[in-house]
């Protein structure tokens, strides 16, 4: 079975910051996802380095990609650069949130 990246996507909106109503996805904070067949990694950052939630919010994400990659190792490679800014969020993240007026 191939892991498409749609799949792997729609996994990582199930991951939610428990202190921001939005998906991981929509917050812009992950950068880059590598599929290839050896390994899945997921490259991603928080808004913060000081993130208090950090490790939990990482494990579902590995647990969460897992669950659609089959067989295929999962790795998950946090980042700060670029560091993560607002204008990474979706549309619909800054209508949820109410930062449409803020002009990103």
């Amino acid at each position: 079975m191939t892991t498409k990246r749609d799949d792997i996507i729609n996994a990582l909106k199930t991951v939610y910051d428990p202190e921001i109503p939005v998906n991981i996805w929509d917050l812009g904070l992950v950068y880059d996802i590598n599929i290839t067949d050896k390994e899945i990694v997921v490259t991603m950052t928080f808004t913060s380095p000081t993130c208090p939630m950090m490790e939990e919010i990482l494990s579902q994400v590995k647990n969460a990609v897992t669950n659609v990659a089959g067989k295929t190792p999962v790795r998950v490679e946090l980042v700060w650069d670029p560091p993560w800014n607002i204008s990474m969020m979706s549309d619909a993240a800054r209508v949820e949130l109410d930062l449409t007026e803020m002009g990103w």
